[in-house]
């Protein structure tokens, strides 16, 4: 029999081209959500190196679009502070399922806690094994990071002169990224389909009724409905 022959992508514990296109698509619609917030921020009166650093400390996008939103209202940085905890309490339940991927040293557990987000889970635990898992977790965390903060960088030194980001729709590219890449798993798992309706039909409900980001969470709640569908029996092998 002929030998497969092995790429260095098909070796175990690195990421496969796949995983580095998907990786590449969400850090450019990453990208362009960054100029948008950055410019937003200055744009509203705040100071070129609040969103920059906050970019750096809190690193987490939906938390910094409300902190910043709270306080271009006029709220102080106490109530910007607690509406930016309240929508990333989600990654506390995200870093326990992928914390044994991090690594075990204390500094890679320090650094990979920082670099946790939705989009670094998801590509996490997309994997099949625990090495290829850690190469996703570090390569997706590292490349979002750096893309983010440069430019969020890029958006609050541009300042004004984007003017109205919202008329370009720049806030639209981010979830229609994140919808291509989940688009294969839905055609290939009804369980997962099905928890992800019921996910979407509670977010839409509570999403006039209550704080943004909350029907985020509320949207978890479809996972229990995966979690009782009946899946496929494996034959014994005999």
């Amino acid at each position: 029999m002929r030998s497969v022959q092995r790429t260095p992508w098909s070796r175990p514990g690195r990421p496969d081209p796949g995983l580095l296109r998907d990786v590449a698509l969400v850090c450019l619609a990453g990208g362009v959500v960054g100029v948008s917030f950055g410019a937003i921020a200055v744009a509203g009166g705040l100071p070129v190196w609040v969103p920059v650093v906050m970019s750096l400390v809190v690193y987490a996008g939906s938390a910094q679009f409300s902190a910043v939103g709270v306080l271009l209202a006029g709220g102080g940085p106490v109530a910007a502070a607690a509406t930016g905890l309240l929508l990333n309490t989600r990654t506390a339940a995200f870093s326990l399922a992928v914390a044994e991927h991090i690594g075990r040293s204390r500094l890679a557990r320090l650094v990979g806690a920082h670099l946790v987000t939705d989009e670094t889970v998801a590509f996490t635990l997309a994997q099949r094994d625990p090495a290829r898992r850690r190469a996703a977790f570090w390569v997706s965390g590292i490349g979002l990071f750096a893309v983010w903060n440069a430019c969020v960088a890029a958006g609050a030194l541009a300042g004004g002169a984007l003017g109205d980001t919202a008329r370009y729709g720049l806030d639209a590219a981010f979830p229609a990224v994140l919808v291509a890449l989940v688009l294969p798993v839905l055609r290939e798992d009804a369980g997962v389909r099905r928890a992800a309706l019921a996910g979407a039909v509670l977010a839409l409900a509570l999403t006039p009724a209550v704080p943004a980001g909350v029907p985020v969470l509320a949207a978890l709640t479809g996972l229990a409905l995966h979690g009782r569908t009946p899946g496929k029996r494996k034959e014994p092998q005999s």
